[in-house]
C-alpha cells in the first residue's frame, strides 16, 4: 500500500515538473496560458469539485440521514456548477479577468476588489485544510502511521507539485485523478451489488426523504432545510478554484460548455456514494465514523488490489482539489492585494511571488488542519 501511494505520488510530481517548463509568466501560472479545450475545461472542474466530502463524508451522511444526507453532495454542487455555467462562465471568461475579484474591480471598483479578496481567502483555504486532513487520515489509517506524521507528510508532497507546476500541471494531473476516481467508484458500486448483500429493494422509504428528523421526532424548519441548500449552491457559486479552470479556456464558449460537463460528471459519479451509502444502511452496514464509511465498506469487499486502486481514487479527489485551492489562494492575494500596491512587478518577481505566495497559503492550510476535527466540520 506505502508504495503503490508513493509512486501515484511521484507520478504526480513527474507531470508537474514537465508542466513547469511551460509555465514562464503569471498568466501560465494562474490561467495556464488558456490553452484548455472543453475535455480539459469539464474534467478539471469535475475533479477540483470532486472532493474528500464528496467520496468520503457524504456516503457515511447518506447512511445516516437518508437522501437529506446528500443535499450537499451530490446534488447541491451539481446544481451549482449549473449555476456557473448560466450565469458566470461566459461573461468572466469574455472579460479576460484571472479571478472573481478581478472582475468585480471591472464592473465595482477596487473597494468592491479588496472585499472579495477578503472575504474568499479564508473559506478556501479551510477547504483546503479540510481535504489535507482526509488524505491524512487515509495515509494514516492504509500505512499504519500516526496521523499527525501522515499529515504532515502528505502536505508536504500537495503543496511541493502545486507550488512547482501552477495550474498547467494542476489541470494535467486532475486529468489522470479524475480517471482514477470514475473508474474506481464504478468498480466498487458493482461489486458491491454482485455480493448480494446488498439489494435496492431493502432501501427503506424514510431512507428517500429530504428533511432531517430530530432524537424526538420533528422534522428541521423550512428555513434550517433551505440553509442546507443555499450554502452549496450560493455560497460556492464564486468559487475560485472551479473559476480558475474555466478561465483557463481557450474561449468564453468553452468555459459555458466546460462547466456543464463538469456539472453532468458530477452529478452521475456523485451519486455512486450516495447510492452505497443508500445500499450499506438498508444491509445494516455500521461503520467506526461518518468520515470511514466508504473505505471501511470497501476495505471489507474488495480485493487488496482493487482496495489500493479505490485508496488512490479517494487520494485523486483529494489532490485534485488541495492543489487548486491553494492556488486560488494565491493568485486572489497576488492579483487583488498586492499588485494593486506593488505595481510594475516584471514578469519574473511575479511568478517568485505566485509560488511563494502558495506554498504559504499551503503552510496555513496544514496548520488549521493539524488542529481540525473532523472532514465535515471543516467543510462545513
Amino acid at each position: 500500500m506505502i508504495f503503490a501511494l508513493a509512486a501515484y505520488i511521484i507520478l504526480q510530481f513527474a507531470i508537474a515538473l514537465w508542466a513547469s517548463r511551460y509555465v514562464n509568466s503569471e498568466a501560465d501560472y494562474f490561467v495556464a496560458g488558456r490553452r484548455f479545450g472543453l475535455l480539459m475545461v469539464g474534467v478539471s472542474v469535475f475533479a477540483t469539485w470532486f472532493g474528500a466530502e464528496t467520496v468520503m463524508g457524504a456516503s457515511g451522511a447518506i447512511a445516516e440521514e437518508g437522501l437529506a444526507g446528500g443535499r450537499a453532495d451530490p446534488f447541491g454542487y451539481s446544481i451549482c456548477l449549473i449555476g456557473m455555467a448560466l450565469f458566470l462562465a461566459y461573461k468572466l471568461r469574455e472579460a479576460e479577468v484571472m479571478t472573481f475579484p478581478d472582475f468585480m474591480e471591472k464592473r465595482f471598483g477596487q473597494r468592491a476588489e479588496i472585499t472579495a479578496a477578503i472575504l474568499t481567502i479564508p473559506t478556501s483555504i479551510i477547504w483546503a485544510s479540510a481535504q489535507l486532513l482526509a488524505m491524512g487520515q487515509i495515509i494514516s489509517e492504509t500505512a499504519t502511521l500516526d496521523l499527525n506524521i501522515a499529515l504532515f507528510g502528505g502536505a508536504v508532497l500537495i503543496i511541493a507539485y502545486t507550488t512547482i507546476g501552477g495550474l498547467l500541471g494542476d489541470a494535467l494531473t486532475d486529468m489522470l485523478q479524475g480517471a482514477v476516481m470514475m473508474v474506481a467508484l464504478t468498480i466498487l458500486l458493482i461489486v458491491l451489488l454482485s455480493s448480494g448483500d446488498f439489494s435496492f429493494s431493502k432501501i427503506q422509504p424514510e431512507q428517500l426523504t429530504w428533511i432531517t428528523v430530530d432524537e424526538e421526532g420533528t422534522p428541521e424548519s423550512w428555513l434550517s432545510a433551505l440553509d442546507t441548500w443555499m450554502v452549496p449552491i450560493l455560497g460556492s457559486l464564486v468559487a475560485q478554484e472551479a473559476i480558475s479552470r474555466f478561465l483557463g479556456a481557450k474561449s468564453a464558449s468553452i468555459a459555458r460548455k466546460g462547466c456543464f460537463l463538469a456539472a453532468g460528471l458530477y452529478i452521475v459519479f456523485g451519486s455512486v456514494p450516495l447510492v452505497i451509502g443508500l445500499l450499506g444502511h438498508s444491509a445494516g452496514f455500521e461503520a467506526s465514523s461518518t468520515d470511514s464509511y466508504l473505505p471501511e465498506l470497501a476495505r471489507q469487499y474488495l480485493s487488496p488490489f482493487m482496495y489500493i486502486l479505490l485508496m488512490g481514487a479517494i487520494i485523486s479527489a483529494i489532490l485534485s482539489t488541495v492543489d487548486t485551492t491553494l492556488l486560488a489562494v494565491s493568485a486572489i492575494a497576488q492579483r487583488n492585494l498586492i499588485e494593486p500596491v506593488a505595481r510594475n512587478l516584471p514578469e519574473p518577481r511575479k511568478l517568485m511571488l505566485g509560488r511563494s505566495l502558495t506554498l504559504l497559503s499551503g503552510l496555513i492550510a496544514y496548520g488549521i488542519a493539524a488542529s481540525g476535527e473532523t472532514i465535515k466540520g471543516l467543510v462545513e
